[in-house]
């Protein structure tokens, strides 16, 4: 596998069995460290996905009312499809009034039950008045009960690629086995922002006035002089203060993720530090432009014998300032690679590592088309790849079976 020259300009290479590793050595400062009081945390840059700062963001815990953010991605993406428009009307059944209004102990719209609320008003009852009125109304209208409304919600969990994380309800009460992590969080919050700017919109209002009743938008960082534009607060007393947060400032924008605070001044001051730790203590250096070669997959069976990989967006590398930790990065992909492969086919992941934090996990998609290749070209593939598995077999056998666990 080759590197392509954008990244050989900048990061030295060194190989290894079945891994090409390229690396790079930081600024020999001293380095910038963060430490925050929640036990789980995760910050992003949105564009290229780098993580800037991490802790254990894939520990499962309860989302609280940042599971909203996916009741609030079915119903963007039911607008975007135009299966709904903003003025849809749902009625809010005596359910969505016992459990979700205000008898129900938690955040409410103040609903009035069997009303017809349009859609436009009710996702600003769920977005930022926080209401699990809304939120069940949404669910019933739309799946007929909240338990067919979660499926879905984990339906599209997986697609968006929430590995670790499991819905039962659309409003974030407490159940069981409802978990997520930080990691899947800032997932849904990107691609929330990414897919629906226009809706996105609606995060940043301050406040929204629904029977009378005028809430102020419960996301602690609108009021700062940051940047901020949403997401989403939660609250549970098992899992405490929580926040899916994102702000903007010269063109770059940050995601985070914080849970598990003891109070709600707590999380808006925890939040607002790491927000503005990360503006100020990474430099940016970008790698490769979108469409350009990073590396270069080996093909077997084909016209070719490789693919030039590339990605879709910038690759940029944000390196803490005066950090002297060691940044390594690897190809990732299932190979064999056989042909044919298709433009445009999703090939594997560039993985950029920044100590034992990884930086960057960025897809990576084949540049061209690779046809099959005719059947002498096809057999010599075949034979040298059977050999390469005779040699690996040999190898294991050799060191008493263990084998490696090196990924190409």
């Amino acid at each position: 596998m080759r590197a392509g020259p954008a990244f050989q300009a900048i990061l030295s290479r060194t190989a290894a069995v079945l891994v090409t590793v390229f690396s790079l050595s930081a600024a020999p400062a001293g380095a910038q460290t963060f430490q925050t009081a929640a036990p789980h945390a995760i910050l992003i840059d949105a564009e290229s996905g780098a993580v800037l700062f991490e802790k254990a963001p894939d520990e499962p815990f309860s989302p609280a009312s940042m599971a909203k953010l996916m009741t609030t991605e079915l119903v963007f993406g039911a607008l975007k499809e135009g299966r709904l428009t903003m003025d849809s009307e749902f009625t809010v059944t005596e359910d969505a009034w016992k459990r979700g209004g205000a008898g129900g102990g938690g955040s409410s719209m103040f609903a009035q039950v069997n009303s017809r609320i349009k859609l436009s008003d009710l996702l600003r009852g769920l977005i930022v008045q926080s209401g699990n009125d809304a939120a069940i109304t949404i669910a019933e209208n739309m799946a007929g009960t909240e338990e067919a409304f979660a499926g879905l919600m984990n339906q599209k969990a997986k697609e968006i690629g929430l590995t670790r994380s499991t819905f039962r309800n659309a409003t974030g009460y407490s159940a069981p086995d409802q978990k997520v992590t930080a990691r899947d969080m800032a997932r849904i919050a990107a691609h929330i922002i990414d897919t629906y700017p226009d809706l996105y919109k609606i995060f940043a209002e301050r406040e929204f006035t629904w029977n009378k009743i005028k809430q102020q938008n419960r996301n602690p960082l609108l009021t700062l002089d940051i940047g901020a534009d949403g997401l989403k607060t939660g609250y549970l007393e098992e899992s405490g203060y929580a926040l899916t947060g994102s702000a903007v400032q010269n063109g770059q924008r940050l995601i985070m993720v914080l849970s598990g605070l003891k109070t709600a001044r707590d999380r808006a001051s925890e939040a607002r530090k790491l927000m503005e730790w990360g503006f100020r203590a990474f430099e940016n250096r970008q790698v490769f432009q979108p469409g350009e070669t990073v590396a270069e997959v080996p093909v077997f069976g084909g016209e070719k014998g490789a693919v030039a990989v590339v990605a879709k967006k910038p690759v940029r590398l944000l390196q803490p300032r005066g950090s002297t930790e060691r940044m390594s990065a690897r190809v990732i992909y299932q190979g064999p690679l056989v042909a044919p492969v298709e433009q445009g086919k999703r090939i594997g992941t560039l993985r950029v590592m920044r100590g034992e934090t990884i930086a960057l996990d960025q897809p990576l998609f084949a540049a061209e088309t690779v046809a099959q290749g005719t059947l002498t070209q096809r057999a010599f593939d075949s034979a040298l790849e059977v050999g390469g598995d005779l040699v690996r077999k040999a190898f294991d056998k050799a060191k008493g079976g263990d084998k490696s666990a090196g990924a190409s």
